[in-house]
């Protein structure tokens, strides 16, 4: 027995010396393995092009036009049903600075359409507060006023001949146009100078039909959100973002290593989504439209949000037919 011990101790003492041996003294340093440099995680959603979903090509309308307001007349079935519910639910953007996002130390939506969306409230139960906010991706906003999720979109919507097949939109409220975003080192003025390169735009956007079809050839790069897009660009998995000037003044107010460049390539003419069926909410908001135009609301607004980055500007004219 005594002999069996001294064996099993002679055999663990070996096999700690050859471990020993191979791993060093205790004064030399191991080398360590070489690293390489880890990729960044992209967005959730990221995909390529979308170039039908949101187009303009379509031209088989005046999209501008939209119906006659008749006055603040809230007895309409859409109204009331809205009075009743003691609400107005609204899609809107939250990650938009400027136009529709949340500010980190109140934690309440603020921007140029939110305003808008306050505004079209007050005027329907005659005080503030009576607003529900529903946060949507720029995919969904047909979807949700299709299935009646919200009675309104206010979210940098563009009016096109192709979207108005599906839903209603408000007279031109606001008036923008697609350019793009690069680093301050990048020489870029155009999708001309982005030929095979990444440019990111939100899914089923007009901004991502302009660059999937554009003759350079830039490879359009899709995304929930446009705050994913400047999280690419930051973290150089894109070349370049191209949208409305509107979100990308935005962009360039957060983050100062990014430039705004080129002329407008588009001319975004926003409008407030509303279900195709409810024409007397159409009629409602055009008339909310036209006291905010006149009475300056529209410009205070403006001028709080916009008018320090994108200069002086009035609101577009209606068109009704």
């Amino acid at each position: 027995m005594i002999r069996s011990r001294h064996f099993v101790r002679t055999a663990v003492l070996a096999v700690v010396a050859v471990l020993a041996a191979a791993c060093g003294t205790a004064s030399q340093q191991m080398e360590a393995a070489p690293v390489t440099d880890a990729a960044w995680p992209t967005p959730a959603g990221v995909g390529g092009p979308d170039a039908a979903a949101g187009g303009d090509s379509d031209t088989s309308c005046n999209p501008l036009v939209s119906l006659a307001p008749n006055g603040l007349d809230t007895s309409g079935p859409s109204l009331q049903k809205i009075k009743q519910r003691g609400k107005l639910i609204a899609g809107v953007d939250q990650t938009t600075y400027l136009f529709g996002f949340r500010n980190p130390k109140t934690g309440k939506l603020e921007g140029f359409d939110i305003d808008l969306v306050n505004e079209i409230a007050k005027q329907i139960f005659g005080s503030d507060g009576h607003v529900q906010y529903r946060a949507i991706t720029s995919s969904q906003r047909e979807t949700v006023l299709k299935e009646h999720q919200v009675d309104v979109v206010v979210r940098t919507y563009s009016i096109t001949c192709a979207r108005r097949k599906q839903v209603q939109f408000s007279s031109v409220y606001y008036v923008a146009g697609q350019k793009i975003l690069v680093p301050k080192s990048s020489n870029a003025q155009s999708l001309a100078d982005l030929a095979g390169k990444r440019v990111c735009a939100a899914a089923k956007s007009t901004s991502l039909a302009k660059i999937a079809t554009d003759p350079a050839k830039p490879v359009a790069v899709s995304v929930s959100n446009w705050s994913d897009c400047l999280v690419m660009l930051q973290q150089s998995q894109v070349d370049a973002v191209s949208t409305d000037d509107t979100i990308l003044a935005g962009m360039a107010a957060q983050d100062p290593t990014v430039k705004v460049v080129g002329d407008p390539m588009t001319q975004e003419n926003y409008g407030v989504g509303i279900p195709k069926d409810e024409e007397d909410l159409v009629r409602f908001v055009n008339a909310v439209l036209d006291k905010i135009r006149g009475d300056g609301t529209w410009a205070n607004s403006y001028q709080t949000w916009v008018g320090s980055r994108l200069g002086p500007a009035n609101p577009p004219s209606p068109q009704y037919g």
